[in-house]
């Protein structure tokens, strides 16, 4: 069903499931989202800000809402650093963030689940009945990604097709009829940057060629999260973290190389150039908006002009990621 059909049902469906919205949105009150006058989001923290710098504010810097009737595609994507613990400790309602964005597709990163545990999860969002699942294979309980869509695609392909990269479940690949859309989570050079070799000399090259093949049969979105901040306007502290793992010389460097210079463009730079916008903070850096952006939505550039939305739900704070948007006009 296309997706501007599918969200015509999706909105009737909202009255059966009206009460479960009700509780779930008193849970979610409680821990994921926090008030209008509390927004930590809009504090201007960067130790080296620009004069011309402000920060991203979702609630009053979102692009207006397309007409009912244009056809559109509506994306999230958001590292839940464990789904289950989002789910069942956090008190997390994907309905409840359905029902909010009204979005086709929710692409999920670090689900942290075992294939034993995946059919748990597949009834996530009420009425989307497309999903699907990646998980490690080498570290069980590690990684992993998902896509949960009300639109059945045209193929799903897990991995990259090189062993090397597809044992820790990282990349989902679906296609739609004018565009593929990859579920990206990429390696984090961890500690004393142990991974960052392997990072930026094999799986970097490898991830964008992979892209750029299926870039030859139709446009490409890639959604993720990419781990690296990439610009120091994409970063609280820059003179601080350039040893640390996601804004290393060799990380930056690496995706300029492989994404940036080979024309994936960077949707939320592209229509903030200006914005602080963090996804994600560390340990009880929220409140004082200390984060990174190492979430993205970056396109091809034959696309670009077709994206009307690429934004942050920086209230959304169930995990230490706040998911992303892209709203794509079809």
């Amino acid at each position: 069903m296309h997706a501007f059909g599918a969200r015509r049902l999706f909105r009737q469906a909202k009255i059966v499931a009206l009460t479960r919205t009700k509780m779930s949105s008193m849970a979610a009150s409680q821990h994921g989202y926090p008030t209008q006058s509390s927004e930590p989001w809009t504090k201007l923290t960067h130790t080296e800000r620009l004069q011309d710098w402000f920060a991203y504010n979702p609630r009053t810097m979102r692009s207006p809402p397309l007409s009912y009737d244009t056809k559109c595609m509506k994306i999230l994507s958001w590292n839940v650093n464990g789904l289950d613990n989002v789910v069942k400790t956090q008190g997390f309602s994907a309905l409840d963030l359905a029902q909010r964005e009204d979005f086709d597709l929710l692409c999920l990163q670090e689900t942290h689940l075992e294939e034993r545990e995946v059919e748990n999860f597949k009834n996530l969002v009420a009425f989307y009945d497309n999903s699907y699942w990646s998980c490690s294979v080498s570290r069980l309980g590690y990684s992993g990604t998902a896509v949960i869509s009300r639109v059945k695609p045209i193929t799903v392909q897990y991995g990259l097709g090189i062993r090397e990269h597809d044992q820790e479940g990282r990349i989902i690949t679906l296609e739609f009829d004018g565009f593929y859309l990859v579920n990206a989570y990429v390696p984090n050079s961890g500690r004393r940057l142990r991974r960052l070799n392997y990072r930026v000399t094999s799986w970097d090259p490898c991830f964008s060629n992979y892209v750029k093949n299926l870039e030859k049969s139709k446009p490409v979105i890639i959604a993720g999260d990419l781990n690296c901040a990439r610009q120091s306007i994409d970063i609280h502290n820059p003179p601080a973290k350039t040893k640390s793992a996601g804004f290393t010389i060799e990380e930056r460097e690496s995706f300029e190389t492989n994404f940036s210079s080979r024309g994936f463009v960077d949707t939320f730079r592209k229509q903030h150039p200006n914005a602080l916008g963090y996804t994600f903070w560390g340990e009880n850096q929220r409140i004082t908006n200390k984060g990174w952006r190492l979430d993205y939505f970056l396109v091809s550039e034959s696309i670009t002009d077709m994206v009307h939305d690429s934004y942050i739900l920086p209230d959304v704070s169930f995990s230490d990621h706040s998911p992303i948007g892209l709203i794509l006009k079809l």
